[in-house]
């Protein structure tokens, strides 16, 4: 193997070094923006429950068809 194809060879493992850590990074960061997410809903879900919140609409018929049928 010569001394350049060496160096090429070790300059794009530098580089896929470099890629795999910034994946990891922003894998990292991710999984914590998951959790803090996850935690939010877990909340809101509790609230939620505990104040007998539903989701109704009350401009909307729930036996009514759409405009658009």
């Amino acid at each position: 193997m010569t001394e350049e194809r060496l160096a090429e060879i070790e300059i794009k493992l530098a580089y896929q070094e470099k890629t795999i850590k910034d994946l990891n990074d922003v894998i990292c960061d991710q999984q914590k923006k998951i959790e803090k997410l996850g935690s939010i809903c877990e909340k809101l879900v509790k609230i939620v429950t505990e104040n007998g919140l539903t989701a109704r609409r009350v401009d909307a018929p729930a036996n009514e068809k759409p405009p658009h049928y």
